[in-house]
């Protein structure tokens, strides 16, 4: 069974993995350093883990598995669920793989490396509908095809 798993802390895309999981028939697990308001339906979770360093992480990287999709920008949490076997978006519709996971690790630490000196100020550009619309079609497009896969 497919089960998609949202690093919910700061998601601006809860919304829509509610309407698309809704419309594949899906459920979610939303997981929170915090409580917060999930649709009150059977087919959606709020797992809250505490404020412990990386503990939604945690959590989602011992329940993930082959075939499951988990919602996160979290470039170290990506990682770990790819070597599980899950499809791993981010919230603008970009998709981590193994083929670019090493070049996100490394650009992710040089980006730390360069704010620690004050090179680099500001983060990503605001988030945006495009981003929005961009997500919406890539979890769409990733539940369809692990379904062709697992039928």
């Amino acid at each position: 069974m497919l089960d998609i798993f949202v690093d919910a802390d700061g998601c601006p895309v809860k919304d829509e993995v509610y309407r698309v999981a809704r419309r594949h028939g899906l459920g979610a697990t939303v997981v929170s350093n915090a409580r917060m308001r999930i649709p009150e339906e059977d087919r959606f979770t709020l797992v809250v883990v505490g404020d412990r360093f990386d503990a939604a992480d945690d959590w989602i990287v011992e329940h993930a598995g082959r075939d499951d999709i988990v919602i996160s920008a979290d470039i170290p949490l990506a990682s770990r669920c790819l070597k599980k076997g899950a499809v791993v978006l981010d919230q603008r519709g970009g998709e981590f793989t193994e083929d670019n996971i090493g070049a996100a690790l490394a650009g992710r630490e040089l980006s730390a490396h360069l704010r620690d000196l004050g090179s680099l100020t500001g983060g990503p550009p605001p988030f945006s509908a495009r981003d929005r619309s961009r997500f919406l079609h890539r979890l769409d497009e990733a539940i369809r095809t692990i379904r062709r896969r697992n039928p």
